[in-house]
């Protein structure tokens, strides 16, 4: 578990972007938010919908460095967010 919040914290992107989405962050709602920015139905656990995420996130970004016309910094910011969303669930200790 601490490996993808490890490769979430390392992370190198734009100071815009990330920007952008701490200020996004904020407003995340797992119950609202997740099941559109993964465009699906049913939401997996905060662990496998960070890997999930980052996975995207990584393909967005390669189509961000490409140049390509199809980048989206909205959806890549849509990601981010919610990367950073995720990663705090994931992090928080256990309630007993």
């Amino acid at each position: 578990m601490s490996d993808i919040l490890s490769m979430v914290r390392d992370l190198r992107r734009p100071r815009l972007l990330i920007r952008a989405a701490r200020a996004g962050v904020v407003d995340y709602r797992r119950g609202r938010d997740l099941g559109r920015v993964m465009r699906t139905a049913n939401a997996p656990s905060p662990d496998r919908a960070l890997a999930i995420l980052l996975a995207e996130e990584e393909r967005m970004e390669s189509t961000r460095r490409a140049g390509d016309a199809s980048y989206s910094f909205l959806r890549h910011i849509e990601l981010l967010i919610a990367m950073m969303g995720e990663a705090r669930l994931v992090s928080e200790p256990a309630v007993k």
